[in-house]
């Protein structure tokens, strides 16, 4: 877009009360009247009201009455008028981007990541804004990305997944300015930056203390290695339900990389113990179905001989009839997105009091627990 038409853009219209200009739209000079976009003089003609009163409803409806609001917004929807995004971000300053970098992932953390990024953008859709996606193999690919993304968009914000300890994409955000959101806790040190996440250590817990209501006094846990600050925080969980109900933990747990054949290994090692399990929880869906098949191999039914929860409630869970621990995406990705809009309504690069939100899964019982 031209500077003149950038101009122009900017200035159409007389200006309000607040000193902007009322109206921010525009259509192509000499379009046949079929062809031109209606405007925001057009919406005002129709509905018998000023165009600051049409661009009131817009931007701030909150300023108008509802009888005149419902007026103007049907007159918006039958012209089918939409305000120029281009003009609006001249006035407001703002792009209506959000950047949102995922880490390459496979199996079923890939599968999360879609489901968080699905519902991510449509609650972004549906508020005004529109997503650009980032990715990379680790932080230093992620790092770089972002400098590329920063030098060649004009970003409200970016909403970026999988925290762990260590992580250098914080620092770096903070260091450049950046306004960001995590999908994850900053493990290991105090946040200056919004974040939200799911309660792993509750969602285990309860998966733990419904095993104990339904008379498993032995229940095992696989997790993943150390190191991990959401394996460790779910590990937690398992540890608070039995040492509360008196229960072993001693040879019960097993630490392990995700993948089937490592849920299989660690569910055939609990069984084949002195004293084997009567139920294991497991830090992922992926590792849960690696012990429901050697379960099943050894001609167990999950449920019956063994119970097993997994984490995430995965498509496979479903499926197989799998108890699980589902992690609530659609409202992580609302409160990104309240994150996003306090970010841009504050002066500086973080808010004065960091918005921080801890989610509470919830147990989905199935036939396997």
């Amino acid at each position: 877009m031209s500077l003149e038409k950038a101009r122009r853009l900017e200035n159409t219209g007389p200006p309000g009360p607040s000193g902007q200009a009322e109206s921010i739209d525009e259509r192509p000079d000499g379009a046949p009247d079929g062809l031109r976009r209606p405007t925001i003089a057009s919406v005002a003609s129709a509905a018998a009201v000023s165009r600051q009163t049409v661009s009131n409803v817009i931007n701030a409806p909150h300023r108008v009455g509802e009888q005149t609001r419902r007026r103007v917004e049907r007159a918006i929807a039958e012209a089918g008028y939409r305000p120029l995004k281009t003009a609006q971000a001249l006035r407001t300053r703002r792009s209506n981007l959000i950047a949102v970098g995922i880490p390459n992932a496979d199996g079923a953390r890939n599968l999360l990541i879609e489901g968080f990024l699905h519902a991510l953008t449509v609650e972004a859709q549906r508020r005004g804004y529109r997503i650009l996606l980032v990715t990379g193999a680790d932080d230093a690919s992620e790092i770089k990305a972002y400098d590329e993304l920063l030098t060649d968009y004009d970003i409200d914000a970016l909403v970026f997944t999988g925290t762990h300890r260590g992580d250098q994409r914080i620092p770096w955000l903070l260091n450049k300015g950046t306004r960001f959101v995590t999908f994850g806790r900053p493990w290991g040190t105090k946040a200056a930056h919004p974040w939200v996440d799911v309660d792993g250590a509750g969602g285990v817990r309860d998966a733990t203390e419904h095993l104990i209501e339904i008379g498993h006094q032995r229940i095992a846990f696989i997790g993943w290695p150390g190191g991990s600050g959401v394996g460790e925080d779910r590990l937690s969980g398992w540890e608070q339900a039995c040492r509360t109900a008196g229960l072993p933990l001693r040879d019960l747990s097993r630490r392990i990389e995700d993948g089937l054949e490592q849920g299989r290994q660690a569910c055939a090692s609990l069984l084949d113990s002195p004293k084997a399990p009567t139920a294991i929880v497991c830090v992922s869906d992926t590792l849960a179905v690696g012990a429901w098949v050697e379960v099943t191999a050894r001609g167990g039914r999950p449920g019956r001989d063994v119970a097993i929860i997994g984490f995430d409630d995965s498509p496979m869970a479903s499926m197989i009839g799998l108890s699980s621990v589902a992690q609530p995406l659609s409202a992580a990705a609302a409160v990104c997105v309240d994150c996003v809009q306090s970010l841009n309504r504050s002066t500086g690069t973080s808010m004065t009091a960091p918005l921080q939100v801890l989610l509470a899964p919830k147990l989905i019982v199935r036939a396997s627990g």
